[in-house]
């Protein structure tokens, strides 16, 4: 694959930084790569030090994403969620390089009753999608040429991510209960960094094509169909039950419905994966 310039990885020690790392070194894609805490995007000078007029493009894996934490937090994950992606935005213009971010369902209330558009009004009912919504309207009023992704529920064979954790605890006891009242689609890591390259790919193909792209596995699901697939491969003998979002209360609101609408991005470069496909293939090379 071809982006035609230099790369620079923001963090690539995350989730979704390390599927983007493993994949610029199996396409053999130049590119550099930094990582907090000696980069901080947060703070102007490590950002101007870091991108430079040799980049092309910036891929940000970079985010405050601890969405209970965030409650409390509120000005920090502003700071990392829209300040500091501001200032990858007003650096990127002045080299002359593309962003390439990553955001969120939860930019969403949840109370749709059909998938989320790419242009549907941001409407967050928690602290973390706001921060991300933030960001969003940072990128998008700036005019620079961008690929904004969102993405839901995003899992890999390593780091910390529910079907890890459905793994470990489907092992570790004989019955689970999952909330089965609230829905969304999966997204591997892998496969949204896989059709970023592509969407990356087709914006080199066709001028003027870029904005905001919905990357997510085929179909849907709630977490309680999710758990029941996972737990099925790691211990069949233990039980998944169903259960309601009531009955694990936490800081942060969930959104009960959302679905992203992933059309647009099928129709730019083919048709995603089935989530039973990608979950099937990671618990086949879970890592320590």
């Amino acid at each position: 694959m071809n982006v035609r310039g230099r790369v620079l990885l923001v963090s690539p020690d995350g989730m979704l930084g390390r599927a983007w790392k493993r994949l610029l070194d199996a396409e053999r894609i130049e590119h550099d790569e930094v990582l907090f805490p000696a980069f901080d995007l947060t703070r102007p000078a490590d950002v101007e030090r870091a991108i430079t007029r040799e980049h092309a493009w910036v891929v940000n894996c970079s985010a405050f994403t601890d969405v209970d934490g965030a409650e409390q937090k509120e000005a920090e994950a502003l700071r990392v969620n829209g300040e500091g992606v501001g200032n990858l935005v007003g650096r990127c213009r002045a080299v002359g390089a593309k962003l390439v971010h990553y955001s969120t369902d939860y930019v969403f209330s949840g109370e749709a009753v059909a998938p989320y558009t790419v242009d549907a009004p941001h409407d967050p009912i928690n602290a973390y999608g706001r921060s991300k919504a933030h960001g969003e309207r940072l990128i998008i009023e700036s005019g620079l040429p961008h690929l904004l992704l969102r993405t839901s529920w995003l899992y890999a064979p390593w780091a910390k991510n529910f079907v890890r954790t459905i793994v470990r605890l489907s092992r570790e006891r004989p019955e689970l209960n999952v909330v089965n009242d609230q829905r969304g689609r999966p997204s591997s890591a892998e496969q949204v960094a896989l059709a970023t390259l592509r969407l990356m790919e087709k914006s080199l193909a066709r001028p003027g094509f870029q904005g905001v792209f919905h990357v997510t596995d085929g179909g849907e699901c709630t977490w309680f169909e999710f758990a029941t697939r996972v737990a099925r491969f790691a211990n069949p003998s233990c039980r998944v039950l169903p259960t309601t979002a009531a009955q694990f209360p936490l800081p942060a609101k969930r959104p009960t419905y959302s679905v992203l609408d992933i059309t647009k991005t099928e129709r730019a470069i083919g048709l995603m994966k089935p989530w039973e496909q990608n979950v099937d293939d990671v618990l086949a090379r879970l890592e320590a």
